[in-house]
This record gives C-alpha cells, structure tokens and sequence, in this order.
C-alpha cells in the first residue's frame, strides 16, 4: 500500500471527515537534501471532520500527527495541514 493510501486510510477511520485532500508534493522536493528521493515524503492535507470542532488549530494538528504517527516516522518526512470542523470557512 501507498504512503498515500495509508495516510487517507488512517485519517478516513481515525476522523471520518466530510472531505479528506491527499496531496503528494514529494516532487516539489526532489534533489532536496533532506529528501529521501522516494516519492512518498511530503503531504499536503486538507481535512474537515466534525472530530475538530472546538478544538484549537494545535490540537487539530496534534490529533493528525497522533493519527499518522508510523508513517511520521517512517517514509513521510514532511507533511502540511489544513484542519477545518464542518462550517468553517476554508482558506
């Protein structure tokens, strides 16, 4: 399975969201130092799940990170939140 798969898969069941953006952008970084050279290191997400309302910004984020920990520690080396509860404007 993708790193891709994985990480819409985790969040999909951690969070059930009414709209989950996955976007890989691991090659906008290829030849990057830090950059393992596989394809599957750096994310994009965009997620709104009712899981998030009255939550601050940081703790959404805590709760991602929490979600996708392996792959954290794993192939994805960097990965960019947007973290909305149902009715926020999305920026």
């Amino acid at each position: 399975m993708s790193a891709d798969q994985r990480i819409r898969e985790k969040l999909m069941i951690a969070f059930e969201p009414t709209r989950l953006d996955v976007i890989n952008e691991s090659h906008l970084h290829a030849g990057h130092r830090s950059s393992p050279g596989t394809g599957e290191s750096h994310y994009r997400v965009l997620i709104v799940s009712p899981a998030f309302s009255g939550k601050t910004r940081v703790a959404r984020h805590r709760m991602v990170n929490e979600a996708l920990a392996d792959e954290l520690n794993g192939r994805v080396h960097a990965l960019a939140l947007a973290t909305y509860a149902p009715g926020e404007a999305i920026r």
